[in-house]
């Protein structure tokens, strides 16, 4: 369920309908990227990895161990999630209340893989993210969005950055961690995303490929923009 969209396609209108679907590890630039896009686009944005810490919260605040796939897999139904989809305020709430900041925890971060990982969460928020995205006009990111939400998206993009800097621009994000640890801490979820039994993290079929490391964000956001409108004159033609 989404709230709090924006109108869509204003000073776009060759863009109205279109869906984007950004995929990559962490640290790679996903949020800012597709939050920059779908604001520079007049597109709706939607956090699947918001919504997956979400439950990841929920599980925790409910006293559920998140490393029995069984008893996670139980309560996956239960939690109630809402995202707003306004790219430049986004927000996640559970049962009515507001988590955004909450999900972003030591703890969230750390039980966060295992409970990604449980197919019954995933078939959940897969239906969740699915009847958002089917509104159109929207930008959504995550690890298995073009592979797996969204194969049909008419874009899709794999955005990668080498190891360092997706460290340094995570622990900047989270007020100076250190670095060694953060790298760490990447290349392990790395390697959880990527080898689990459901929707693992791949470039999906199709998916343009772009190595962020040496670009700016501004660049970035202004070669995915370039990809959306290739594709939309496309359409039209």
């Amino acid at each position: 369920m989404s709230t709090d969209a924006p109108a869509p396609g204003t000073g776009q209108p060759s863009t109205a309908g279109l869906v984007i679907a950004i995929d990559g590890p962490s640290g790679s630039g996903k949020s800012s990227t597709s939050r920059g896009v779908a604001a520079r686009l007049g597109l709706r944005y939607l956090d699947t990895g918001a919504m997956f810490r979400a439950v990841t919260w929920w599980m925790l605040d409910h006293g559920v161990d998140v490393h029995d796939p069984e008893a996670v897999a139980a309560r996956a139904g239960e939690p109630l999630v809402e995202s707003g989809t306004d790219p430049l305020t986004p927000t996640i709430s559970v049962d009515g209340v507001d988590v955004s900041v909450e999900i972003r925890s030591d703890a969230v971060n750390a039980a966060v893989s295992p409970v990604s990982a449980v197919p019954a969460v995933r078939a959940r928020l897969l239906e969740l993210q699915r009847a958002v995205a089917a509104e159109g006009d929207i930008v959504v990111e995550g690890r298995d969005i073009g592979s797996v939400v969204l194969p049909d998206a008419p874009v899709k993009v794999y955005l990668t950055a080498d190891p360092a800097a997706r460290a340094a621009r995570r622990a900047l994000e989270e007020g100076g961690s250190d670095l060694a640890a953060t790298e760490a801490s990447l290349l392990q979820r790395d390697v959880i995303d990527s080898t689990r039994a459901t929707a693992p993290l791949v470039q999906a079929d199709g998916a343009a490929h772009l190595d962020t490391t040496a670009y700016t964000l501004d660049e970035v956001i202004d070669q995915v923009v370039a990809l959306a409108e290739a594709v939309a004159a496309g359409d039209a033609s």
